[in-house]
């Protein structure tokens, strides 16, 4: 099954594009991480993974047809070159839904307030953003859910920020993973909060596709992932239903170091560490043995993700001064 024919079967007709399209749509941060797939050319995942919105902090995409030979594909203003990884990566998406009209050609605008490409899912939002202004320019009618199948064939995670809040990408079964999108959870946790620390915001040198691969192909710990995603999942869910901010915390740190060891023991190593980053580590470890209820969870780059509750707030900046703090359930932030 490739993507084509899973387009096909979601889309068994597709006209031409009406007008253009605008969307907005929020990154994501897994707390049960996404790490290896068992389709590799339809992001059909390993293991399910649940996360939670940056609300206001993602992707704004606009698409327009534009009288041209190929795509203007830009980046926060900026044309990128035709045969950059960013526009190619975004006409090869347009192409699922151009497959009747090969010489149509857009204009792409997408503009992240995150940094692109450095561990902070900008892939997510960028592929929900430009799968949702896509559906409204071709006028297409898919629901929720069909959009977030749509949106995991541009980037695995991207089907996750179709949605606000906590929201588990269910692995699915079926060869041609249409059952293998996001879900919204209906919970809220209006004092949950998420510190964003950025050690590196330059584009990370392994991609997460390739680093995923690797993993898969040569940590022979990586075997033992599966279970360990799938104990820590219903330990989320556990956490969540009884708003248990310390098992939350506790399982998505775990979560994440867990997913780094698999890729440390890869060979070549993949290691996104930064020495920095092993010290925002060490000092989350020693405030928490001090009282205070901070955690983290890191995806594949340098960043750390802080984790607390509205009443640590205070605590949490005297000691990371400037940090950009994000409130997913708080009120207006959907």
């Amino acid at each position: 099954m490739n993507k084509a024919e899973t387009i096909e079967r979601l889309l068994p007709e597709i006209g031409s594009p009406r007008a253009s399209g605008e969307h907005f749509a929020p990154s994501n941060i897994a707390l049960c991480k996404y790490w290896g797939k068992r389709d590799a050319e339809l992001n059909l995942p390993v293991n399910a993974s649940l996360s939670v919105s940056l609300a206001t902090l993602g992707t704004r995409t606009r698409v327009e047809p534009i009288d041209a030979e190929q795509d203007q594909v830009y980046l926060n203003g900026l044309l990128q070159a035709p045969d950059s990884r960013f526009a190619d990566r975004t006409r090869r998406f347009i192409d699922l839904l151009r497959v009747n009209q090969p010489q149509l050609a857009f204009r792409v605008d997408t503009h992240n307030n995150i940094p692109t490409a450095a561990g902070l899912a900008s892939s997510a939002s960028g592929f929900a953003a430009l799968t949702r202004a896509l559906v409204e320019a071709f006028g297409l009618s898919l629901s929720p859910t069909e959009q977030s199948v749509l949106a995991r064939l541009g980037s695995g995670s991207a089907c996750r920020s179709l949605f606000d809040g906590f929201v588990e990408w269910q692995m699915g079964q079926r060869e041609d993973g249409l059952d293998s999108h996001g879900v919204a959870l209906p919970a809220s946790w209006p004092q949950l909060c998420v510190g964003l620390v950025k050690v590196d915001a330059g584009e990370k040198p392994v991609d997460s596709r390739s680093g995923m691969q690797r993993t898969v192909e040569t940590a022979h710990l990586y075997q033992s992932w599966p279970l360990q995603a799938s104990s820590d999942l219903a330990r989320l869910h556990e956490a969540i239903d009884s708003l248990d901010f310390a098992l939350l915390g506790s399982v998505a740190e775990q979560n994440a170091l867990s997913m780094h060891a698999t890729m440390i023991a890869s060979w070549p190593p993949l290691l996104y560490w930064q020495p920095q980053s092993v010290a925002m580590m060490q000092k989350v470890w020693q405030l928490r043995r001090e009282g205070l209820a901070l955690y983290f969870t890191m995806d594949a780059g340098p960043n750390l993700k802080l984790l607390f509750e509205a009443a640590s707030r205070d605590a949490v900046l005297a000691q990371f001064p400037g940090i950009e703090v994000v409130e997913p359930f708080a009120a207006g932030a959907a």
